[in-house]
């Protein structure tokens, strides 16, 4: 069984990306920096677990 690098590689970088994101767009709309970096820890945690949910899905089928 061989070990698929690509895959986590690509669920940490779909999780950083969202977080930068998210944070820039709630400090773009005048939000506190302090706020934007815990909404957009959130979203990191649920795009992760969306990714993550995908790629699990996919290798049982």
């Amino acid at each position: 069984m061989k070990y698929n690098f690509i895959r986590p590689i690509l669920l940490i970088a779909t999780a950083l990306l969202v977080k930068s994101l998210v944070t820039n767009l709630c400090m773009v709309f005048g939000m506190q920096p302090e706020s934007a970096e815990s909404i957009g820890f959130i979203a990191m945690i649920i795009a992760a677990l969306i990714v993550y949910t995908r790629i699990a899905k996919k290798r049982r089928q």
